[in-house]
C-alpha cells in the first residue's frame, strides 16, 4: 500500500498505469483472530498451525462451499451444461442456512465477492514458498472421465485424482507469471520447506498434486464468480523477524507488480442491446475453454487469456446470440471486444408453440382452400 501511494505521488509510470487502469482491492487480513495470536509468538514460540483458524477454530481455506464435486457429479449425469453449469455454480442453500458450521469471515468474504465483479486475485499465505492454482479437490477416480493421453515430458506425473481446470494452461501462466519474477521461489535446488520440492524447480504446483482439500477459496472462486485466484505462499517462516521483512519485500515486490498487471491480458469489452443500453448478466462463451464467464451491472466483462485467436460469443436471455474472433497479443493491454444483441422473436414463437400444446404449427399453403377443421383451428389460435 506504502509502495503504490508513495510511486504514484513521485510519478512512477508503471505504478501510475496499474492505478489508474485498474480497480484493485487490497485486504490486510482475512484472519485477524488468528494473526494476534500469532504475533504474540512470534517466531521462534510459533509453528506453521498457530494462527492457521480463527478464535472459532474454523479453517478459513477450507470453509468455503464444495463446488467443484457437484460440478462433477452432474458431468457425470451428463447434465453440464443444458441443466447444470458450468460457471457461477450457485451456493448450496443449506450453506446459507443460519445454523450452518460457516465462519463470519466466510460469510463476508462470499459477500464481497458477489458485490464486486472481480477478475484476478492472489491469496497469501506463509510455510511454503510456492505458488498453488486450482483445482484443489482432487477428483475422486470413479468420476475422472476418459482423458486424452499427455506427453511423455509432461511436467505432471501420472495421477489420476489430478483434474486439471478448464483454464489449465491460464492457471500456469499466471502462476509463472508470480514465481518467475520472484528472487528466490525459483531457487528450489535445496527442497521444499518441509518435504521435497513439489514444483520440479518452477515454483508452481497445482493444489490438487500438491495439498488436496475441498471447499478452498481458490476453487470457490472460479467456479462462483468471474475471478481466477491463486494461492502464493511467500516463504518458509510463517512470521518473519521484523529486520527480514524489507528482504521478503524485495522478493515479493517485482512478483507482485508482475502479477496484478496480467489482468490486463486477455479481451474485455461491451455487451449492449441494439439501442446502445447495456445487457447485464450475459455470458460470454470462449470457443475451446469449457467455462464461461457473465458481464458485470454495466455489461462489461474481462477474460484473462492467453496469446491466441478465439471465437468468442456473447448470449442473453431474450436476445439472438453474437459470435466473432477476438485476438490476443503477447503484449500486456486487453483486446477489445464488444458485442450488440438483437433481440429474438424465440421467446413469443415458444408462446405460441405452449398455446399449440408444443405441437408442430401446420403451414397455410397459399391457394389451397382450408377445409372446415383447418379453419377452425386457426380461429382457435388467433
Amino acid at each position: 500500500m506504502q509502495f503504490l501511494c508513495k510511486e504514484y505521488q513521485d510519478g512512477n509510470p508503471r505504478v501510475r498505469s496499474l492505478v489508474t487502469e485498474t480497480r484493485i482491492h487490497l485486504v490486510p487480513s482475512l484472519n485477524p483472530d488468528g494473526y494476534e495470536l500469532a504475533r504474540e509468538a512470534g517466531s521462534e514460540l510459533g509453528n506453521w498451525a498457530l494462527g492457521h483458524w480463527t478464535e472459532e477454530g474454523y479453517d478459513l481455506f477450507e470453509n468455503f462451499p464444495d463446488l467443484a464435486s457437484a460440478l462433477w457429479a452432474a458431468e457425470e449425469r451428463r447434465l453440464v451444461p443444458h441443466k447444470f453449469p458450468n460457471h457461477h455454480i450457485p451456493i448450496p442453500e443449506h450453506y446459507l442456512a443460519e445454523d450452518a458450521t460457516v465462519a463470519v469471515e466466510t460469510r463476508a468474504v462470499m459477500a464481497w465477492m458477489d458485490k464486486n465483479p472481480f477478475v484476478l486475485g492472489a491469496n497469501l499465505q506463509g510455510g511454503e514458498k510456492l505458488v498453488s492454482y486450482p483445482f484443489d479437490t482432487a477428483r475422486p477416480v470413479s468420476e475422472m472421465p476418459a482423458a486424452a493421453p499427455r506427453p511423455p515430458d509432461d511436467y505432471e506425473d501420472d495421477n489420476p485424482e489430478l483434474q486439471e481446470t478448464p483454464d489449465h494452461a491460464i492457471f500456469r501462466w499466471l502462476a509463472i507469471s508470480y514465481a518467475s519474477a520472484h528472487l528466490t521461489m525459483t531457487e528450489t535446488f535445496r527442497g521444499g520447506c518441509h518435504t521435497q520440492d513439489m514444483t520440479n524447480a518452477m515454483g508452481i504446483v497445482q493444489g490438487a498434486k500438491w495439498h488436496p482439500r475441498a471447499g478452498s477459496m481458490n476453487d470457490f472462486s472460479y467456479l462462483h464468480t468471474n475471478c481466477l485466484e491463486l494461492s502464493v505462499y511467500l516463504g518458509c517462516d510463517k512470521f518473519p523477524h521484523e529486520s527480514e521483512l524489507q528482504q521478503e519485500w524485495e522478493n515479493n515486490k517485482e512478483s507482485l507488480l508482475t502479477f496484478m498487471e496480467q489482468v490486463h491480458r486477455g479481451i474485455k469489452g461491451l455487451v449492449t442491446d441494439q439501442q446502445g443500453e447495456p445487457i447485464a448478466n450475459a455470458t460470454i462463451v470462449v470457443g475451446g475453454i469449457n467455462h464461461n464467464i457473465k458481464t458485470a451491472s454495466g455489461g462489461d466483462y474481462w477474460r484473462i487469456l492467453n496469446p491466441g485467436e478465439y471465437r468468442v460469443s456473447a448470449r442473453a436471455e431474450g436476445y439472438n446470440p453474437s459470435v466473432k474472433t477476438c485476438s490476443v497479443f503477447y503484449d500486456i493491454g486487453a483486446t477489445q471486444c464488444n458485442f450488440v444483441l438483437s433481440r429474438s422473436n424465440w421467446k413469443r414463437i415458444r408462446e405460441i408453440m405452449a398455446m399449440n400444446g408444443n405441437r408442430p404449427i401446420r403451414r397455410i399453403v397459399p391457394g389451397r382452400p382450408m377445409t372446415p377443421r383447418e379453419r377452425m383451428r386457426l380461429r382457435m389460435r388467433l
